[in-house]
């Protein structure tokens, strides 16, 4: 049989152990919490930045509406034609 005290260690160092995985699993836990959180801003803002650049080539592609189609039209370049065709396909 142990003597008193071997037993008073023994149940403080359980003791300890249970306090200490309870205390270092929150902080892992508040960690890992904090890491979804940035995870999901820094996608959000990538996703805000993939739409501004979509919206800015979306707004270049109606500004190239200067390309005349009318073959009969004096002012029809048959090279911008096919460039913006090109482009569109791209």
């Amino acid at each position: 049989m142990a003597s008193p005290t071997v037993n008073v260690a023994r149940y403080s160092a359980l003791a300890f152990g249970v306090v200490y995985g309870w205390y270092h699993r929150k902080t892992l836990q508040t960690a890992h919490e904090q890491h979804k959180l940035d995870h999901a801003l820094h996608e959000r803002e990538h996703l805000i930045k993939e739409a501004k650049e979509a919206y800015r080539r979306q707004k270049e592609a109606k500004k190239d509406t200067s390309v005349v189609m009318d073959p009969e039209d004096p002012r029809f370049d048959l090279e911008k034609l096919l460039l913006k065709y090109e482009k569109a396909s791209s």
